[in-house]
């Protein structure tokens, strides 16, 4: 947990992002703390006024994916064979 808490004090919030990606590549996406915490650091960024393009750079993820973390979308989201895709929120 103390490492958890490390990544959650990071004071600059394009730094906390990115940093709070790179563990989950490792830790994978069992820590919903880091998600959330996240997805309100580049919900921050945005409201500063960045753009998706530019937070995307700042995580090193596609813009699409940093509006994805926003939205508190995880990983890949597509259907199962057989399932119905949910509709799209608007």
């Amino acid at each position: 947990m103390d490492a958890v808490e490390a990544l959650v004090a990071i004071e600059d919030d394009a730094e906390c992002a990115q940093a709070i990606s790179q563990a989950l590549k490792y830790w994978g996406d069992n820590s919903a703390r880091l998600r959330e915490t996240r997805q309100e650091r580049v919900q921050r960024l945005k409201d500063q006024g960045h753009t998706w393009q530019e937070i995307g750079d700042l995580m090193g993820v596609h813009f699409t994916r940093a509006q994805q973390i926003a939205k508190g979308l995880r990983g890949d989201k597509r259907p199962k064979k057989g399932e119905q895709t949910p509709p799209a929120a608007e």
